[in-house]
């Protein structure tokens, strides 16, 4: 692997960290390169995969960040080696279709959630649907999120939703402080599912709907299903494969 594409974060430590990478093995266009090269936290890698997530080449993070749980060790020797010993991990991000209260129609993708929330002090009011079915007709909560697996660990996680592995073909559907009915802990739905949030009051109960980075406010209704036309690939150092840090994400104290 000679043809690499360094990207870094708006840090002093991933600007140097970019710039000494690219004296030892150069740098080229992403479009033309084999593999990109990510230097930050897991927010900018995040933002590196939805760049490549039409049709760019697999992308290696190396943390320059603080969690950091996409991301590789920084270790500048050998490079080029170490990638080509790399381990894959293919994700498959979710399509968010969201209507407004004014008619506004968008789309937007999601490689780790799509989430709802209230967007005042009252909690909305959230009737859904899964492949057509009314499941749940009325939630009263706080938000109500969908993740996609290797989203598991993010807010999910801290919505109190379950971690599920890469390999698993599930979606997690976790409520966001639940009020009513306040025992539900949400679903594990198939990665086939399609899934839709009406939003009942909405004029009374405002929700906005979020996917990664695109926020829609005054939503009355948003619909999720996984594309899996669309990928992008992520590569790991050996025995630090995604799937074994999601496994090892389940056992943290």
């Amino acid at each position: 692997m000679t043809r690499l594409c360094f990207v870094a974060a708006p840090t002093e430590v991933a600007q140097h960290t970019r710039d000494r990478l690219i004296m030892l093995y150069g740098d080229c266009p992403m479009d033309q390169a084999e593999v990109v090269v990510c230097l930050g936290g897991d927010g900018f890698m995040l933002e590196t995969l939805h760049r490549v997530l039409l049709s760019g080449p697999p992308v290696y993070g190396i943390n320059c960040g603080s969690v950091g749980f996409l991301m590789n060790p920084l270790v500048e020797d050998d490079l080029p080696a170490r990638l080509v010993r790399t381990q894959a991990a293919v994700l498959h991000p979710l399509r968010m279709h969201v209507v407004t209260q004014g008619g506004l129609v968008e789309e937007a993708l999601a490689l780790n959630d799509v989430f709802l929330f209230r967007q005042t002090r009252q909690a909305g009011k959230i009737r859904i649907m899964v492949d057509g079915r009314v499941r749940l007709p009325e939630l009263v909560c706080d938000g109500i999120l969908v993740s996609t697996p290797a989203g598991s660990t993010a807010y999910n996680l801290s919505a109190h939703g379950p971690i599920v592995p890469l390999e698993s073909d599930l979606l997690p559907l976790t409520p966001i402080s639940a009020f009513r009915p306040r025992r539900w802990r949400g679903a594990l739905l198939p990665s086939s599912a399609d899934v839709e949030f009406q939003v009942l009051e909405a004029e009374k109960r405002p929700v906005a709907a979020v996917a990664d980075f695109t926020e829609v406010r005054d939503v009355v209704s948003v619909a999720v299903s996984e594309d899996r036309n669309l990928r992008t690939i992520v590569l790991f150092d050996p025995d630090q494969s995604l799937s074994e840090r999601i496994i090892v994400e389940q056992f943290t104290v």
